[in-house]
């Protein structure tokens, strides 16, 4: 093979057939046009599935349940609340000493309960036992020259009858008897003031309550008085009757009237709730806060409840509310009612299915609202938003 020949070759070995190129590249263009179509097919059927899905499968729901309540009874609610704290009706009692001494021993310490009369604390009695002998030997003394001076009146007037005392004589043993008794009266109530003064050396509890604080302690003199209770030994409360006492703003002075009802949640405890009744409106108001100081009494306090203590309190008001002749009112929770442009309605859960039922509005007192049309009582009422909620697609309760 000569040179030419070689070179030749070589060159149609790198020539290029332009007519197989198209057909090559049309292959991979065409499966990959295939395979978008399954997608596209696949992703159809999987939304028509969830939409089936989505229609046939029951929409889960939370219900709360109408009640029936007679149509006389009163339908009440909240329509205030506010925090305030626990105070005693006689705010505190300052426990003080009426007679100086030295203070001697303590009996009761801080939280500790006390009987009304039970012994608190003591002073130093060695004075006032000391007073009290002097006393009670002064009226045997006085008592014995009395006795001395009856005896000489007595004498003196048998004389007198006999013509041999003269009447001067008889008025002076008179005069000695007198001045004689009178020493005795006053003996006696010296006395009773010393043994009133050894008997104050022992402070007893005036009431029945609990030990707030102690003011002084043993080895310590009290006096009697003191500049803004300085002289007082002891301090307690009260418990026989608690009350929470709170600030009511200006504006919502209409919702609070005496003698309403209202509810009392101690913020320690708040699973506890204790009935209360207003019982006092202040008669000022504050005029830098703008509200008024508003007082409730809690009818069955127990042990929780301590003096100082943060509570919320729930003020109830009572609506008047009469159905059409005289049917039995259903009551249902306002977080089921709802509103719309042709008046309030619910969405109740019936045979599976969601329905809606117009209602018409007795009153509303509170979180309970009476309605006197539109249901019997008993309905599940449903909570969810609305927007999630349509006519007649099926439901299932999942909580109520």
């Amino acid at each position: 093979m000569t040179p030419g020949e070689s070179l030749k070759e070589q060159l149609q070995s790198l020539r290029i057939e332009r007519g197989a190129a198209p057909a090559a590249a049309a292959a991979p263009a065409r499966a990959r046009r295939g395979r978008a179509l399954v997608a596209g097919a696949l992703a159809v059927l999987l939304a028509v599935f969830g939409a089936y899905r989505w229609i046939a499968a029951p929409l889960p729901v939370h219900v709360v349940h109408a009640r029936v309540q007679g149509a006389d009874q009163p339908i009440t609610g909240p329509v205030l609340s506010g925090s305030g704290y626990l105070i005693t009706a006689e705010k505190y009692i300052a426990i003080g000493v009426r007679v100086p001494g030295r203070i001697e021993r303590f009996l009761v310490d801080e939280g500790d309960r006390v009987e009304n009369g039970q012994l608190l604390a003591e002073l130093d009695a060695r004075d006032y036992r000391a007073q009290t002998g002097r006393a009670e030997a002064a009226l045997r003394l006085a008592a014995a020259n009395r006795k001395l001076a009856e005896a000489d009146r007595g004498r003196i007037r048998e004389l007198y009858r006999q013509g041999v005392a003269s009447r001067q004589e008889l008025d002076q043993a008179e005069s000695r008897f007198d001045v004689m008794a009178a020493s005795v009266a006053q003996a006696q109530n010296e006395v009773a003031q010393a043994r009133a003064n050894l008997d104050d050396t022992k402070l007893r509890s005036p009431v029945r309550g609990v030990v707030l604080a102690k003011l002084k302690g043993v080895g310590e003199i009290a006096v009697p008085g003191g500049f803004a209770g300085s002289g007082d030994l002891l301090r307690l409360a009260d418990l026989s009757e608690l009350r929470a006492e709170l600030d009511v703003s200006e504006s919502d002075l209409g919702n609070v009237h005496m003698g309403q009802r209202a509810e009392v949640v101690p913020d320690a405890y708040p699973q506890l709730r204790f009935a209360a009744t207003v019982v006092k409106l202040y008669p000022q108001i504050n005029r830098q806060k703008g509200t008024l100081k508003v007082e409730v009494r809690i009818e069955n306090p127990d042990a929780h409840l301590l003096p100082d203590m943060s509570v919320r309190v729930t003020f109830f008001a009572t609506a008047a509310a009469v159905a059409d002749a005289g049917a039995p009112l259903v009551i249902v929770p306002r977080a089921a009612l709802r509103r719309g442009p042709n008046g309030a309605y619910v969405w109740t859960v019936v045979n599976e299915r969601l329905v809606r039922k117009p209602v018409a509005v007795a009153a509303e007192a509170g979180e309970e609202v009476p309605v006197s049309r539109g249901l019997s009582g008993g309905e599940a009422l449903v909570t969810d938003p609305e927007q999630r909620l349509r006519e007649g697609i099926r439901a299932t309760i999942v909580a109520q």
